[in-house]
């Protein structure tokens, strides 16, 4: 399967270690049309846990959407009644410290002097002693 960004691979290889069945982006919902009817807004929620009934956002890459992604589930959440979980960048961290899962590149720490990868600031990181990653958004 192909997967728009690493960190919603990883996020499956997690949820088929344990079991949990998954689909991917299996459907796109409309949360605005416009005058005439036409689809103007649409959301894609990444993956459908059937058992929970319930969508997953991942959003881990550009933080600056966040508003954007939490403001479409409330939406979702209001036409359709669905349940909806946006996992943040911190959240996503989290899971891959917690499971022993590598980093993706883009998300891989830097120190104030922009340590690569192996240095001690990034390993600290990749331990959970780093503290959250600068920039994320508080979940709900």
């Amino acid at each position: 399967m192909r997967f728009a960004h690493n960190s919603e691979r990883q996020f499956a290889k997690l949820l088929d270690f344990y079991a949990i069945t998954w689909e991917y982006e299996p459907r796109t919902f409309v949360l605005e049309r416009d005058a005439e009817g036409n689809p103007q807004q649409a959301f894609s929620p990444d993956f459908y846990l059937p058992a929970y009934d319930l969508f997953i956002e991942i959003t881990t890459l550009n933080q600056k959407l966040v508003t954007k992604k939490n403001r479409k589930a409330r939406r979702l959440e209001e036409l359709y009644g669905v349940k909806v979980r946006v996992l943040y960048q911190r959240d996503y961290l989290q899971l891959l410290v917690k499971y022993g899962l590598e980093l993706p590149s883009q998300l891989e720490p830097r120190g104030p002097g922009g340590d690569p990868p192996g240095s001690t600031s990034a390993r600290r990181m990749r331990q959970g002693d780093g503290g959250s990653p600068a920039g994320t958004a508080e979940s709900a």
